[in-house]
Parts: C-alpha cells; structure tokens; sequence
C-alpha cells in the first residue's frame, strides 16, 4: 500500500534548490501508517515560499521529501519534521503501553 501528498506554495512558483529525503523505517507497517497518518494534516500546512514537502507511505517507511529554495529554509523543514514524527512516534508508544497495562 503506498499514500502520497504533495504540496506547493499558493502560487505554485517556488523553485527548489536543494532537497533532502527523511525515512522513517518500522518493524511494523502498523506503526508507519500511525505515524503517517498523524503528520499527515501538517503536509501543506507548514509550506510557505521557501519550501514545500511531499509524504509518502510505503509499507513499513514513511518517507518525507523536503524541497527548499535555499538551505536555512530546507535545514527549518527538516528539524520541523524530525520534530513533528518524534512526537507522534512517542505519542504512538506511550498509548500503546497504556492500552497494554
């Protein structure tokens, strides 16, 4: 099973530079859509005209793909999305502990 969003700047006239490629692999697919589904509302959300991201879910990885006009604004979208996925991971794992205890 593969998902995929893509999202631009209202104008669709950001060109981009640099980009950079976040994968996250899973043990269980499970868990990767989880996660993927929890950052999902943010694709799109967080772009402005420096920089947009596409998410992709493919099995057990969930893969995020950064695209930026210059490399302040693609380093912000990287440590925004390792933030964004660290906390629904943790989120993911403390419901799961609960719902086992």
């Amino acid at each position: 099973m593969s998902d995929r969003d893509v999202a631009g700047d209202a104008g669709g006239r950001m060109q981009a530079v640099h980009d950079a490629t976040l994968v996250f692999e899973y043990e269980r697919e499970r868990r990767a859509r989880i996660v993927a589904e929890s950052v999902r509302p943010e694709v799109g959300e967080i772009d402005d005209e420096r920089s947009r991201t596409a998410l992709r879910r493919e099995g057990s990885a969930v893969e995020i793909s950064i695209e930026a006009r210059d490399l302040t604004a693609l380093r912000a979208a990287a440590n925004t999305w390792f933030t964004l996925v660290s906390v629904a991971e943790r989120v993911n794992e403390r419901g799961r502990r609960t719902t086992i205890e």
